[in-house]
């Protein structure tokens, strides 16, 4: 949740054809087995234009609630970072969901939101990882594309999974918690060599806040009325980062 009426998941939990009628946003909701938190009707859907399929650039879609959703205790926005921000190798940062807890085993009754804690990984570093014992893969295909980013241990251990994606890779970064990433793809869950690709957010920050800023009304607390500031963060409302997911449908993680 970037604003009270703005959601961001990944392109392609959106499976098409669609309607709108097919989407609710859950927010708030911490245990999937016992009905809490907010179901939010959706007034629109964007999905990037370059986005093409499984592994592509573009894995990223803006959703439109019908009206606002006051802010609560446990329903509230994370931080946008600056197109200029770059997320640091070893900077440790956390992935929510309710996803897989490992691959082919669902989560359990009652489906508690879990977390897990990953570090950044270099980008040209992920790439290479995905080369290895890869025999099919040329050595001069580029997997990790220029506006993906990945965390996660090189011997694999901890990792997002099926089911966790559109979920947010949130970082602290100087006092704010910012969106770093959304959970996109991968090989597995937890294979050595093969840690989560997230879409790096803020490679997408101007066309967030384009679409933002012509849906607007006046009565919106809206990205495009908070300014750059040092923090890195291009909007921002508060410090603190409260476990939110999109609770959607969805084929692939």
């Amino acid at each position: 949740m970037i604003d009270n009426q703005w959601v961001l998941t990944a392109a392609h939990c959106i499976i098409k054809p669609y309607t709108l009628a097919d989407y609710m946003v859950n927010l708030g909701a911490y245990q999937l087995a016992v009905p809490s938190g907010v179901l939010a009707a959706v007034s629109a859907i964007y999905v990037h234009p370059i986005y093409q399929g499984d592994g592509t650039s573009g894995d990223i879609a803006l959703i439109r609630l019908q009206s606002p959703v006051p802010y609560t205790d446990y329903i509230m926005n994370i931080c946008l970072p600056a197109q200029d921000v770059q997320f640091p190798s070893g900077l440790s940062c956390y992935v929510t969901g309710w996803g897989s807890i490992k691959q082919g085993v669902s989560l359990p009754a009652p489906q508690t939101l879990q977390m897990v804690q990953l570090p950044i990984i270099d980008q040209a570093q992920c790439n290479s990882m995905y080369h290895i014992n890869n025999p099919s893969l040329p050595a001069s295909q580029t997997l990790i594309q220029w506006d993906m980013i990945c965390a996660g241990f090189p011997n694999g251990q901890k990792d997002a999974c099926q089911g966790d994606s559109g979920g947010p890779l949130a970082c602290k970064w100087n006092g704010s918690w910012l969106l770093a990433g959304l959970v996109s793809w991968g090989f597995g869950c937890a294979i050595a060599n093969r840690p989560g690709v997230y879409t790096r957010v803020s490679a997408y920050s101007d066309w967030i806040q384009q679409h933002v800023a012509v849906q607007a009304t006046p009565a919106d607390i809206s990205i495009q009325n908070v300014p750059n500031n040092s923090t890195g963060a291009s909007s921002c409302l508060t410090y603190l980062l409260f476990l939110l997911t999109v609770f959607i449908h969805i084929i692939l993680w």
